[in-house]
């Protein structure tokens, strides 16, 4: 396994664009690469963005479908019948896809394997995440030491972004020059473009790049 190199989980939001230009400017740029999953997600301009920024960013990109999710629907990313923002029981917020997280950095470790690369990359974070159970930092750790012995293999599963706020994220973006490539991310739950700027994602995109005092390069190019 290989330690200048790394594979970036790229869903084409501001988080997975951040989490690029992190991995760009820790590892060596030319070993850098991309996986994007297409879940059977509501809207492909997710996919479509992912592709912009890996290419925009210069690095190889490769999409993987992973449809099961849309199959077992029951969620507001999948399933067009569920309108966002609905809170059940459980207290989950209903954009909460169960077990997605798992399965994305499961395939990841698996593509890795083939590749010799022991570093992964994912924008997951606790500070903002919602009450996803699979952006926790103890899931990460868990998860991390399933795949490594699951693949016999030392993986080290990265998330710069776990204990940042928005606010952080978006200054961070800012010192690693990714503000540009923000203007190609996709962040809108309604899958609207300029983004709806009423669900939650957009909701919570606008009060970082506000805290921040930074203009949104994608409101601002819409």
């Amino acid at each position: 396994m290989t330690t200048d190199s790394a594979l970036v989980v790229l869903s084409g939001g501001q988080a997975s664009t951040t989490c690029l230009y992190w991995a760009l400017d820790r590892f060596d740029p030319a070993g850098v690469a991309a996986i994007t999953f297409d879940y059977g997600q509501r809207h492909s301009v997710e996919l479509a963005s992912a592709r912009a920024v890996a290419e925009f960013a210069g690095v190889t990109q490769v999409e993987l479908p992973i449809d099961t999710f849309a199959a077992l629907g029951g969620n507001a990313l999948t399933e067009a019948a569920v309108p966002v923002g609905k809170m059940p029981p459980d207290g989950l917020p209903n954009t909460f896809v169960p077990g997605r997280n798992l399965v994305f950095l499961t395939f990841a470790a698996a593509y890795a394997y083939q590749r010799g690369i022991a570093d992964i990359v994912t924008g997951v974070a606790q500070t903002d995440y919602s009450g996803y159970p699979d952006c926790r930092e103890s899931t990460l750790i868990a998860l991390q030491r399933a795949l490594s012995l699951g693949m016999d293999t030392d993986f080290r599963l990265h998330t710069p972004l776990m204990h940042l706020s928005k606010k952080e994220t978006v200054q961070m973006a800012q010192r690693l020059g990714a503000l540009p490539a923000m203007a190609l991310t996709h962040t809108c739950y309604e899958g609207k473009r300029p983004p709806c700027g009423a669900c939650p994602a957009c909701q919570l995109r606008a009060q970082g790049f506000a805290q921040a005092g930074i203009p949104d390069p994608l409101v601002d190019n819409s």
